[in-house]
Parts: structure tokens; sequence; C-alpha cells
């Protein structure tokens, strides 16, 4: 690592992209800063529209559901939407998540184990 390239460590992927569809990252040094604030609240509304969508998509597809495919489309659509949101933000909390500290030499690392 350079010293202009920053520590990947602290890269945060946003949720939300750039104008041109890329990945959008807030290199950071672990501290609380104003657009990780503004990131945690849309992953917040991200992950509050994605129950919506379910709650409201889910009756859609039950049996005697009596839908047109636009509206099945509709609800497609919806739910793909959220899924990827949740997936960028699974991604982006996973990225964030310190390692396990090294286990005891000979020990698998997990209760019972060595």
């Amino acid at each position: 690592m350079t010293q202009s390239e920053p520590d990947s460590r602290f890269l945060r992927l946003l949720p939300w992209s750039d104008a041109d569809g890329k990945t959008a990252l807030l290199s950071t040094d672990g501290t609380e800063t104003y657009l990780s604030r503004l990131a945690d609240r849309v992953e917040e509304q991200q992950i509050e529209t994605a129950a919506i969508a379910l709650k409201l998509t889910r009756p859609m597809v039950e049996d005697d559901a009596h839908i047109t495919v636009s509206e099945l489309r509709w609800a497609a659509r919806r739910l793909i939407e959220s899924l990827k949101e949740l997936l960028v933000i699974a991604e982006s909390r996973g990225q964030r998540i310190p390692p396990y500290a090294q286990a005891h030499e000979g020990s698998g690392g997990l209760p019972g184990d060595g």
C-alpha cells in the first residue's frame, strides 16, 4: 500500500452509486462522520422499504390471488430492487465486521474444540 492509497479496512461501501452507476465508497478512519450517518439513515430507509414491499407483494403471489401480468411485474420489480439494495447493505456491513481474534494454537476456536 502506498501513501496515496486508502487503507481498505476503512473503505465503506455506500448504499448508493455515483452518477455513472459505479460503486460508491467512503474512505474513513472508522469514526462516525456526517456521510457515514447519512449512509446509515439511507440503509434504514431501504430496509424499511423492503419490508413494506414484502408486505404488499406477499398477497399478490398467493394461490387465490387474481392479479394481472403487469401487477405481477410491478411486484417482481419492487422485490428485485429491494433485494439488490439489501445485498449491498449486507456486503457493506459484512466488510465492517472485525476479523475474529486468532484462536489458541491447537484449538478450533469453538467451545469444546481442542
